[in-house]
C-alpha cells in the first residue's frame, strides 16, 4: 500500500508538478490552503506527510504548521514548507515550529522527491 502525501497549494500548476514526481511511489491529495487541509484532517484523513505552500488564500501555510504542531493528534505528521522566500530567518521560523523540510521554489522535483523519501 503506497504512502499518502497531502499537497497544499493554491498554484494548481506546483500541485500537478508534485503529483507528477510523486504518484509512481505515493497516494497524492491535493487541496488549495490550509483550512481545507484542517478540515481534511478533522474528517479522520492522516496523510504520511504533508507538502505545504506558505502563501495562500483563508489559512497561510505557517499557520496551518502552527495548528497541526499543536494538535495532539497530528503533530507527529511531519511537514516539508514550500516558498518563494528564501529568507534564513523564515527558514529558522518554521524549522522551529516544527517544519521537517523547507525548499525553496522553483525547485528540482527530483531533489524534492529524494527528500519526501528521506522523511517517509
Amino acid at each position: 500500500m503506497k504512502k499518502k502525501i497531502l499537497i497544499l497549494d493554491d498554484k494548481e500548476t506546483i500541485a500537478k508538478i508534485l503529483h507528477i514526481y510523486l504518484m509512481s511511489e505515493y497516494d497524492c491529495i491535493w487541496l488549495s490552503d490550509g483550512l481545507q487541509g484542517m478540515k481534511w484532517l478533522q474528517e479522520g484523513n492522516t496523510p504520511d506527510l504533508i507538502i505545504s505552500d506558505i502563501r495562500m488564500p483563508e489559512m497561510r501555510g505557517d499557520d496551518f504548521l502552527e495548528w497541526l504542531k499543536q494538535n495532539e493528534l497530528f503533530k507527529h505528521i511531519p511537514v516539508i514548507m514550500l516558498s518563494s522566500e528564501d529568507s534564513t530567518s523564515e527558514r529558522i521560523r518554521l524549522l522551529e515550529i516544527g517544519a521537517a523540510d523547507y525548499i525553496v521554489k522553483p525547485f528540482n522535483p527530483l531533489e524534492l522527491k529524494v527528500r519526501v523519501k528521506k522523511i517517509i
